[in-house]
């Protein structure tokens, strides 16, 4: 199983870092690029309309300012996207990028995570993954248990 992260620009990498360390936490496969929906419009059509062609499941696309990246990506593949709106310096607080990746159409859905919230992404793209992959599904069971675990040893300490 292998999951793309893509992103706009390289000013976009210490964002999606999260995802893709969350990801090999996991185990998952990746392939890492920029595909800028602006700059470099023919590389975004070729990898969205081949993606599922070349062993890709899921794809997290990151992307700043006007954010069009995962909406042409979505627009274009049949895989589910995962939209990390990036706050970047041309950016309006990034609710700019939030609302450009949140507002989609009926008929093109992009699943939108927080600002800079690249590892959700990471976490979302290993759960559709474990819907179909027993080893991937106990790994997210063991993970969410250590979540609750790290909770609970806080809450002792405060006692």
């Amino acid at each position: 199983m292998k999951v793309a992260v893509v992103m706009g620009s390289i000013s976009d990498m210490p964002v999606m870092q999260q995802a893709i360390d969350i990801l090999n936490e996991f185990g998952v496969e990746t392939h890492v690029d920029i595909v800028s929906a602006h700059r470099t419009p023919e590389k975004l059509v070729d990898f969205s309309n081949s993606a599922h062609k070349n062993g890709i499941n899921v794809i997290i696309a990151g992307a700043g300012g006007a954010a069009h990246l995962p909406g042409m990506v979505a627009s274009m593949s049949p895989l589910p996207v995962i939209g990390v709106p990036v706050k970047s310096s041309n950016s309006i607080d990034g609710w700019d990028s939030v609302l450009s990746i949140l507002q989609m159409p009926g008929g093109v859905p992009v699943a939108t995570v927080a600002l800079n919230g690249a590892k959700n992404a990471g976490l979302l793209a290993v759960q559709i993954l474990a819907s179909q992959n027993v080893d991937l599904l106990q790994k997210m069971i063991d993970y969410k248990l250590g979540l609750k675990e790290a909770v609970l040893k806080a809450a002792e300490g405060l006692k």
